[in-house]
């Protein structure tokens, strides 16, 4: 039954999986975007082409995203102890999604800037635009909507991981519904922490794509 305990709890956890969704998709971002457009400058056809610095990066993102997140979880919390001084609760999850996140993003930039038209860079570098103000003026503005787009499905994909995290006391929604719908056999309690998750999925893939859609300059 939902009492009001078990809305408390819920309430609890709708927070908790806000703030590691959330707070990961930044921090993903603050050290995924600059990898992917160290990738994009950096291939063999970029801005400042680069081999070895390329392929140490490109190995490096392929590493991590091929490992399953519930096994770079567990891996991680050595680490994740060390870091935040505990390796579960919502707190602990962030640093496995933050480092599962990042490669991902930087693929993601890679992709969404080399998506770019190469004649607008060469009008840029025509004019006599510095690599930096290309980067900051040219590829990131031009790239804007696949750039939102590519952050609202990897807000979508970390909501999904920080559920998944549930499994081992990662806190929030994910980690309710194991304790709940699968030690404690209470179904109905696990049936709304799922409604709860794809209510708050199609809110933000719903407001995400409407705004890349009002900044895509080709639907004016």
């Amino acid at each position: 039954m939902l009492d009001e305990k078990v809305i408390l709890m819920l309430l609890e956890g709708i927070r908790d999986t806000l703030y590691m969704t959330l707070f990961s998709t930044f921090a993903g971002y603050v050290l995924g975007l600059p990898l992917g457009i160290i990738l994009n400058v950096t291939r063999a056809d970029g801005l400042k082409p680069n081999r070895v610095i390329y392929r140490i990066l490109d190995i490096t993102c392929n590493i991590v995203r091929s490992i399953p997140f519930l096994i770079l979880l567990i891996l991680l919390i050595p680490f994740t102890r060390a870091l935040v001084g505990q390796s579960y609760g919502s707190t602990a999850t962030i640093v496995p999604l933050v480092i599962c996140a990042a490669p991902y993003i930087a693929r993601v930039v890679e992709s969404s800037l080399n998506e770019v038209d190469a004649g607008v860079i060469e009008a840029a570098k025509s004019m006599g635009a510095s690599d930096f103000q290309i980067i900051r003026k040219v590829l990131l503005v031009e790239a804007k909507t696949s750039l939102l787009t590519g952050m609202t499905i990897t807000t979508g994909l970390l909501l999904g991981y920080s559920a998944m995290s549930g499994t081992v006391g990662g806190g929030g929604l994910g980690d309710i519904a194991v304790r709940y719908g699968y030690y404690r056999w209470q179904t109905d309690i696990m049936i709304v922490t799922v409604i709860l998750l794809i209510l708050i999925f199609q809110i933000i893939q719903n407001v995400g794509m409407k705004i890349a859609n009002l900044l895509d300059h080709r639907k004016r």
